[in-house]
């Protein structure tokens, strides 16, 4: 059964950065998607970005807005989320998503419905 775990979340003032990490396990294909979703209480998870394993094409939501960077560790599936410049309405509950479908990221971030397997989250909070 495929699996993501991230790590990496906590409080950081604003202005600072942290770096997220999320490990796939589990894989039953050598081709598929990894991203990251954030969501805030009451509110949709929304896209940060999506990367194609294979390739490395990748694609930012407008919640990366230029402040997010992607990158990863082929040897052992995983992949980075670098976030800086950190602000209060960053915080929320960050999540990594798998999926074996390449239309889930395709030109886009491919909405929630898109991403089979999703990690407990890690949660970001920003100190004003």
């Amino acid at each position: 059964q495929p699996q993501v775990h991230e790590s990496g979340g906590g409080l950081v003032q604003a202005g600072g950065s942290l770096k997220l990490s999320c490990t796939a396990n589990g894989l039953i294909l050598d081709d598929f998607v990894m991203g990251w979703f954030r969501q805030t209480q009451g509110k949709e998870r929304e896209g940060i970005l999506c990367i194609n394993w294979n390739g490395g094409r990748t694609y930012y939501g407008d919640s990366a807005s230029g402040r997010f960077t992607v990158s990863r560790d082929n040897t052992n599936n995983t992949v980075y989320l670098q976030m800086n410049n950190l602000k209060p309405e960053d915080t929320a509950m960050y999540y990594c998503v798998l999926d074996f479908h390449p239309g889930s990221c395709d030109r886009r971030v491919g909405p929630p419905e898109y991403f089979t397997y999703w990690g407990q989250g890690t949660q970001v909070t920003v100190a004003s």
